[in-house]
């Protein structure tokens, strides 16, 4: 847009989620010059330790709420300086996934059980503040099932469609209302890119960690949602990286994020892959740029 700077809101659930959706597109337009924010609408407080070397950072513990709280924050800080965006907290508490049959009812407070009109008010109030021309969350199944993409998904929606709303979401001394042009669901590990690397990987004599999960009947059974839009992201996967290992607690850097070589992914996977959900501008797909249509505004 003529003598305005380009602005991307990346709405994630949980720290984390931010280094391993999208994350090599944030830091791209980043450093292209747009004005990017990520969003994390939890403190990840009920995540469990992924990564067998983890140890806290000295001075800090892993054991409470608020300690994981605590430590989470420190992480998130560092992967957002290693992508190069800002990062905002909406405040909301991580509901955890719940496991067992029948399932165990969600702690009481957490973000997937507040009414949605209560857990989407911070965020159409940040839309307003922030003026996104682009946002990006999850799609109506939040990816997985987990109860807060889900809650992120659904927020972000909300969010989207209200915030331009004048009558919606008022509040004092509240920001102008701000409509964004264009929503995005992000694309993450889908079969046909596992299926690629894994291809690639056998092809080039390497050992592939892929081939049981690929031939699984739970992987032949997920759902392959349409691409309409791949950006060019193979300059920016050390800055993805750099945020995935900051996130120590959540993240083996022994573990399956890091096991295709990065020239092999160069080489048959240099995109992230995006889904064009809604857009207040006109577009034509398949896309190669968040915002194709957005520019040509005069």
């Amino acid at each position: 847009m003529t003598g305005e700077p380009l602005r991307l809101m990346a709405v994630h659930a949980h720290p984390d989620d931010e280094a391993s959706k999208g994350a090599a597109t944030t830091a791209k337009y980043a450093a292209e010059g747009v004005e990017v924010l990520v969003v994390t609408c939890t403190g990840g407080e009920r995540g469990d330790v992924l990564n067998p070397s983890f140890a806290p950072p000295e001075g800090h513990s892993f054991d409470t709420l608020e300690e994981k709280r605590a430590v989470r924050r420190l992480e998130m800080a560092a992967a957002a300086a290693a992508l190069g965006v800002r990062q905002q907290w909406l405040g909301f508490v991580d509901s955890g996934l719940p496991e067992g049959d029948p399932l165990p009812p969600l702690p009481e407070g957490c973000f997937a059980l507040l009414p949605l009109e209560e857990a989407s008010a911070p965020l159409v109030e940040l839309v307003r503040q922030f003026r996104p021309h682009v946002m990006t969350t999850y799609d109506p199944t939040g990816g997985y099932p987990h109860p807060d993409h889900i809650r992120c998904h659904e927020v972000s929606y909300e969010a989207y469609r209200a915030a331009g709303d004048a009558s919606r979401y008022v509040v004092d001394g509240g920001a102008e209302p701000w409509e964004p042009r264009k929503l995005y669901y992000n694309h993450g590990f889908s079969m046909e890119r596992i299926r690629a690397a894994h291809e690639a990987m056998e092809g080039a004599g390497l050992e592939s960690p892929f081939g049981d999960w690929i031939e699984s009947r739970t992987a032949r059974e997920i759902p392959e949602r349409e691409v309409t839009t791949r950006i060019d992201v193979s300059g920016y996967f050390a800055q993805r990286d750099a945020a995935l290992v900051a996130h120590a607690s959540q993240i083996d850097p022994d573990g399956f994020f890091f096991a295709v070589p990065r020239d092999l992914e160069v080489d048959v996977w240099p995109t992230e892959e995006f889904e064009l959900a809604d857009s207040r501008v006109p577009v034509e797909t398949p896309e190669s740029d968040l915002f194709a249509g957005v520019e040509e505004e005069s």
